[in-house]
């Protein structure tokens, strides 16, 4: 029926040739449903247009969202884009509405009873098709950036699946007095402004700025952790902080934003950023002050393994994101050079933690580790960044879940948490309970495997065995071969004859430099209730005061 509409309109075009005109738009892509459809409301009056993506008004916004309206001004050769913020301060950028875009006639169509003319270019790889008539009589484009090409567009394709079509013209009773408003705000450059409405919407919560993790002495801390104040522990290697972080509607992403460099540590290191629940009766910040306040197990192998898995009144520590030190970036750079490399000036993580947001919100302790033994050590910060994926806040509550289940990663190594060597005689095992109407319940799973020399599993790949209730469900091997990439990280990592450099050494799971990757495991399968969960790495052998072990890290999801 629209199209009909429009088409008889096109007949009584004469009508419109003065006045102003409103004109509807919509942008949807091939095979989508009707609520996937976004518009853009085009207003036409003396030459000027004003161009807005949304018909109606945000209401209740997220923070840092910008009412955003395009201007353009055939007349002036003008295109102004200005954001208009909820305190009151206005940005804007103008443009000239003939670009550098070249367009190729395509030759005539008639589209919805137009006469039109279609043009085709190409941008960034990508095809676009544009079609345009001169029978309305005057001049509008929803989509100002491609440039100025003559008449009112009809129709726009991207790569043959993207469109956007007219879809409503109007003649408007009563004209706006003002097209385009003088005062247009503080002035941007168009790339400018198009960063600035990015980086105003991104929430980045500061966690840790430039603090050293390093081996000294450090007076222990009695008392409860005080808020935004950062704490050392175990001999300096581990910090901890106490923070209040806001509560965010789901549809936001959530990203953890590391950087790290040495401060005279020469050494590629363990490191992890972690969450410590405090849910439960014992918490890992109890063994903060007293490692002997963990619970533990002594294995087959005699030695006690303290605080890795959860028990009925403990939960092990989670982990946001495994990283491991490079060889010196930063403190060595110029200590050594190698013809070809210019040495990066620290190392950059940044990963996606959205499915642990249930952990990222309230009161939280956060933790970051650094295995070292030197006096200088290294500099970390770390940020949390929280991008929304809607104009809207929502009150909706949190549908996604987590529960710690193990944990072996020795972040207090220097305190006497012992390392992962368990697998060597044992399997790890913990129960788990999978509560009602849960859905997509999966395992998050981190490995690295660690023992420096020939024959450590470090350089020697090893399964992975998941065992569900007894049942064999799951292998994964841990291995990277492509740390030879990262070769300008290590300003001091060892050269060997043949060329090859030790930062280039394929490994279990990890690269000097690098964040080691979350496997998942698909468990929706699992009923409600009591589960036990097993893990079997073949451990390689003890060779004199060498050994390997494991750094495997588990977090059980699920949504309700």
């Amino acid at each position: 029926m629209k199209r009909f509409i429009i088409s008889l309109l096109a007949l009584l075009s004469s009508s419109f040739v003065s006045g102003q005109h409103l004109l509807i738009y919509k942008n949807y892509a091939k095979g989508v449903t009707e609520q996937d459809t976004t518009t853009i409301q085009v207003i036409e009056n003396a030459k000027c247009l004003k161009i807005r993506n949304e018909e109606k008004k945000v209401s209740n916004p997220v923070p840092g969202y910008a009412e955003s309206s395009t201007y353009v001004d055939y007349a002036q050769d003008s295109v102004y884009t200005i954001l208009d913020y909820s305190d009151g301060k206005y940005y804007s950028s103008n443009s000239l509405t003939n670009n550098d875009v070249v367009f190729s006639k395509e030759g005539k169509e008639k589209l919805w009873g137009y006469d039109c003319t279609k043009y085709k270019t190409s941008i960034n790889s990508n095809n676009i098709e544009v079609w345009m008539t001169e029978s309305l009589g005057f001049e509008a484009t929803p989509l100002p950036g491609l440039g100025y090409l003559k008449g009112v567009m009809v129709r726009c394709t991207r790569n043959g699946s993207f469109i956007t079509d007219l879809d409503t013209v109007k003649k408007q009773k009563y004209a706006l007095v003002d097209m385009i408003p003088d005062y247009k705000g503080q002035h941007k450059t168009s790339r400018e402004l198009s960063q600035l409405k990015k980086d105003k919407l991104v929430m980045r919560i500061p966690i840790f700025k430039a603090e050293q993790i390093h081996f000294a002495d450090y007076e222990p801390i009695g008392g409860d952790i005080p808020f935004d104040t950062t704490l050392h522990f175990s001999h300096g290697t581990l910090i901890v902080k106490r923070i209040k972080l806001p509560e965010l509607p789901a549809h936001y992403q959530l990203f953890a934003e590391i950087h790290q460099r040495s401060n005279g540590d020469a050494y590629d290191r363990t490191a992890s950023v972690f969450v410590i629940p405090t849910e439960k009766a014992k918490s890992f910040k109890d063994g903060l002050q007293r490692l002997e306040a963990l619970p533990s197990f002594v294995g087959k192998d005699g030695k006690e393994y303290q605080g890795i898995k959860a028990e009925k009144d403990y939960l092990p520590p989670v982990e946001l994101v495994r990283f491991f030190t490079s060889f010196g970036a930063g403190h060595f750079n110029d200590k050594m050079q190698i013809d070809g490399l210019e040495w990066t000036d620290e190392n950059y993580y940044k990963m996606e933690v959205s499915e642990l947001r249930d952990r990222l919100r309230g009161d939280v302790l956060i933790g970051a580790f650094i295995g070292n033994y030197d006096k200088g050590g290294h500099k970390i910060s770390l940020d949390l960044l929280a991008y929304p994926g809607e104009n809207k806040w929502s009150d909706k509550p949190l549908k996604e879940h987590s529960i710690p289940l193990f944990n072996t990663c020795n972040v207090m190594e220097m305190s006497g948490q012992n390392y992962g060597r368990l697998f060597a005689t044992d399997s790890l095992e913990v129960e788990f309970e999978i509560p009602n109407n849960t859905k997509n319940i999966r395992l998050r799973y981190i490995s690295t495997g660690h023992g420096g020399w020939d024959n450590g599993d470090e350089f020697n790949p090893k399964e992975n065995t998941i065992f569900i209730d007894g049942v064999k469900m799951f292998t994964h091997t841990p291995w990277r071969c492509d740390c030879a990439t990262f070769r300008d990280q290590s300003p001091v990592s060892g050269n060997f004859w043949n060329g090859v450099s030790s930062s280039d050494y394929s490994r279990s799971g990890w690269c000097p430099g690098t964040a080691t990757n979350p496997v998942y495991f698909d468990l929706s399968d699992l009923k409600p209730g009591r589960h036990t969960l097993r893990i079997a790495i073949p451990q390689g052998k003890d060779e004199g005061e060498s050994f390997s072990h494991w750094m495997v890290s588990g977090v059980l999801l699920y949504e309700l």
